[in-house]
């Protein structure tokens, strides 16, 4: 089984849209995503591409996503 608390957590931490205190899934519909392509063997560059669509598609933002990109990208190379 994929780890799904951890990138829900990293995802929290980020928080682009400022609701995780108060709603701690509003980006569940990230972490199945993410994991599949980082289990894939996705790149930073890869995981920035899909976060930038999803932020402007999906939430209507332009949401800074290198920092957390980066860091779903380490956490799971350190696995």
């Amino acid at each position: 089984m994929l780890p799904v608390e951890p990138v829900r957590l990293l995802l929290n931490e980020w928080d682009p849209i400022g609701v995780a205190e108060s709603v701690d899934d509003e980006y569940d519909c990230l972490v199945w995503p993410l994991l599949s392509r980082l289990r894939a063997g996705a790149d930073v560059d890869g995981i920035r591409e899909y976060l930038r669509h999803e932020m402007s598609d999906h939430f209507g933002l332009d949401s800074d996503v290198d920092g957390i990109a980066e860091r779903l990208v380490s956490w799971w190379r350190s696995r």
